[in-house]
């Protein structure tokens, strides 16, 4: 009974495995500092504002400019006063500007511009972040802060929704682990890439041989994981360099058709052991996908150098750990029943929630999720 539960639970999860298997909510907060004056940009997903205050004004599920411009005026209160900046001398006075709209790699962005002027020269500028801190816990604000040549980055989040950048002296081990942290979230919530990596581990320790060599399951693992590694940090240094770009769309649609063919794998073998020949190929799409948060914050080659490497280093670090516990948990359960039935149900299921996914965002439609 026990174990039908366990498997109903994993099947459940899947099932409800949300379509926002997209990129993660982000916003990019850029500050310019010069003397006793910031000038700043705000780069904010229209589906988010849409979520927080209603830009939709006829309900059809369709954002037109007069709608949006209908509403700059609640866009910028909502978010500025959501973001608090203060120097030595006290905090600083913003005032909005215009409000444009930009294409970024996951959607139209709307782009506050805005000043903030300070009672005397910045040193030190601390900035606290809260936007849709009460509407989604998962969101972060990139920030991109530039003061006489010096790019200094952070991510906000609720955990870290208030820093202080030195603009003398950039803390570049903080910004780094910033982005550790980013990329070990990133890869722990991106549900598509985790069902896609353990879509190809399942077997893993059906195919050792012998059935109770754990040494021959771990080479297996480690020759799948590590094509997966190689493949996407290729693409990921490649596409974050902007030496090549796809469309956000058909990388996002390619990542939803190799869960589905890794999943399928497993009911009907289509790569006859050469899996990790599949998560080498696969895992290139996959860079792509995870390039997508450093290519919109649009960091210059110096500041974006240490970013991509952190942001990979936190990726590997995530992978690695849902290894971690994944690989011990299988082999233990490799004999049972329920081990057998999640290769193949949860394969199957696995595949199902896919198709969706691929469906979704290959023909920009989107499904009715249960108590979505």
């Amino acid at each position: 009974m026990m174990l039908r539960r366990l498997l109903l639970m994993f099947m459940l999860c899947c099932a409800l495995a949300p379509a926002s298997a997209h990129k993660p909510s982000d916003s990019y907060l850029t500050l310019a500092v010069q003397g006793e004056r910031i000038s700043g940009q705000w780069d904010i997903a229209l589906r988010d504002l849409d979520y927080a205050i209603g830009l939709d004004q006829d309900g059809d599920g369709q954002l037109t400019w007069d709608e949006i411009r209908a509403r700059h005026a609640a866009i910028a209160a909502y978010a500025l006063e959501r973001l608090q900046l203060a120097a030595d001398n006290g905090a600083c006075r913003i005032e909005p500007g215009d409000q444009l709209i930009d294409q970024h790699t996951d959607g139209a962005y709307s782009v506050l511009h805005f000043e903030a002027n300070c009672a005397g020269p910045i040193s030190s500028l601390t900035i606290g972040y809260r936007l849709f801190a009460d509407l989604d816990p998962q969101h972060k604000g990139l920030l991109r802060l530039t003061h006489d040549g010096v790019t200094t980055t952070a991510i906000f989040d609720p955990a870290h929704a208030q820093q202080r950048l030195s603009l003398s002296a950039p803390d570049q081990l903080q910004q780094f682990s910033a982005y550790v942290r980013d990329g070990v979230w990133h890869i722990w919530i991106g549900y598509d890439h985790i069902l896609f990596l353990l879509s190809l581990l399942l077997p893993a320790v059906l195919l050792a041989a012998p059935a109770d060599n754990l040494r021959g399951a771990f080479i297996d693992v480690l020759k799948v994981v590590t094509a997966f590694t190689l493949a996407h940090s290729l693409t990921l240094t490649l596409a974050s360099l902007s030496l090549i770009s796809l469309p956000s769309r058909l990388v996002e649609s390619a990542i939803a058709a190799s869960v589905i063919l890794a999943a399928l794998n497993n009911l009907y073998p289509l790569f006859r052991g050469r899996r990790p020949v599949a998560a080498f190929g696969f895992g290139l799409i996959h860079g792509f996908g995870f390039a997508s948060v450093l290519i919109d914050l649009g960091l210059p080659q110096g500041a974006l150098l240490a970013s991509l490497f952190g942001f990979n280093l936190g990726v590997e670090i995530g992978q690695l750990c849902i290894v971690a516990v994944f690989l011990p948990l299988a082999f233990l359960l490799r004999r049972t029943w329920l081990y057998r039935r999640l290769l193949s149900g949860g394969s199957f299921v696995i595949a199902l929630v896919a198709l969706v996914w691929f469906v979704e965002r290959a023909f920009d439609v989107q499904a009715q999720w249960i108590g979505g």
